[in-house]
Parts: C-alpha cells; sequence; structure tokens
C-alpha cells in the first residue's frame, strides 16, 4: 500500500506508513466489511432505543394510571374514613346523650306518726326510694307508697321484727302524670325521694 503522504510503498495489510507514520488509507475491499457491519450497529441500536422507548412509554402509563388508582383509592378511603368519622361522631354524641341522662330528683318527702299524703308525678321513667324508723314493733307499723298505676312498695314491721329503719325502692314508666300516695302509721321518721331519669 502506497502512502498517500510521502508514496512509501508498505505492506497491504500496514495501518501506519513505516517511513513518515502517517495513517493509511484503507483499501474500498477492506472499507466494505466495516460499512456493512456499522450499519447492522446502526439498527440494532435503533431498534434497542425504539424498544427501551416503547418499554419506558408502558411504564410511564401504567405508573400513571397507578397514581390515578392510588389517589382514588386514597379518596375513597378518606371518604370511609371520614364517613366512619361521622358514625364516631354520632355514637359520641348518642353517647354523651345517654351519659347526660340521670336520675334526678323530683320531690322529696318526709315526716313522722301516722297519716298519708298524695303527689302528683309527671309522665316519664321514675324511681322511688323510701325508708322509715317505727316507733316500737307494732304488727302494724309500715309505710307503703302506691300509684293509680298499680305500682307500689313499701316497709313493714312485725311484733318480733327488730326496731330498725328499713328501706325499699322500686321503679316504673308513667305515659302521664299519676298520683301517688304515701301511708305511713307509727313511724319516729320516714323519707320517701321521687326521681325521673332525665
Amino acid at each position: 500500500m502506497k502512502c498517500s503522504n510521502c508514496g512509501h510503498e508498505n505492506k497491504d495489510k500496514a495501518k501506519f506508513c513505516t517511513k513518515c507514520g502517517g495513517v493509511l488509507s484503507q483499501s474500498t475491499e477492506d472499507a466494505s466489511p466495516d460499512s456493512g457491519n456499522s450499519k447492522y450497529v446502526i439498527i440494532t441500536l435503533i431498534a434497542v432505543i425504539i424498544i427501551l422507548a416503547g418499554v419506558i412509554g408502558y411504564f410511564a402509563l401504567n405508573s400513571h394510571s397507578g397514581v390515578d388508582d392510588s389517589i382514588s383509592q386514597s379518596s375513597a378511603d378518606s371518604n370511609d374514613v371520614k364517613s366512619d368519622d361521622d358514625s364516631d361522631s354520632a355514637k359520641t354524641t348518642t353517647t354523651s346523650e345517654s351519659k347526660s341522662k340521670e336520675w334526678v330528683s323530683i320531690g322529696s318527702y318526709s315526716g313522722s306518726g301516722s297519716g298519708s299524703k298524695t303527689i302528683k308525678v309527671p309522665k316519664g321513667k321514675i324511681k322511688v326510694e323510701l325508708s322509715a324508723y317505727p316507733i316500737l314493733n307494732y304488727a302494724t307499723n309500715h309505710l307503703y307508697v302506691s300509684g293509680t298505676n298499680g305500682e307500689s312498695g313499701g316497709v313493714d314491721w312485725g311484733s318480733s321484727s327488730a326496731v330498725e329503719t328499713r328501706s325499699d325502692s322500686f321503679e316504673c314508666t308513667l305515659k302521664s302524670e299519676e298520683e301517688f300516695t304515701i301511708d305511713y302509721y307509727e313511724t319516729v321518721n320516714w323519707n320517701v325521694e321521687f326521681y325521673r331519669y332525665q
């Protein structure tokens, strides 16, 4: 191969001139296989780039869809949480309402000796608590509370009973205002409390 720089004749396969060190141009026979290989390399690179672009596009679309799904799921979860919070709030309100209800005294009556007293009790859930201490242990010593609706309670002592304080209580639900009679006989003291659940 002849050097184009100095004109020195070199071996056919030489890449550099042995005289001047210049680069020797390759023959067309040598160049054609390289150019063919280059074409294959370029085609392969283009195919790889297209495949990579397709894969990246696929994952980009799916991840975006996944984000939308996760946003939708998060929104649904937050709605669930909100409804749970709302139901918890409702439960709390109901609980606080039920906790706010209690037995409230609507009347307290006391006395001694013998007699009776009639009182009016409003409608609602009613509780009556009563207690008495007798003068002596007669067979007829007592304290009774009875309503026109048939509800009643009381304490009494027999002739052989110990002379001591006795107590009783009962509950009832009144659909309308009712009259209750407190009947007491031979007592040192007695006490009747009426409560309404409100």
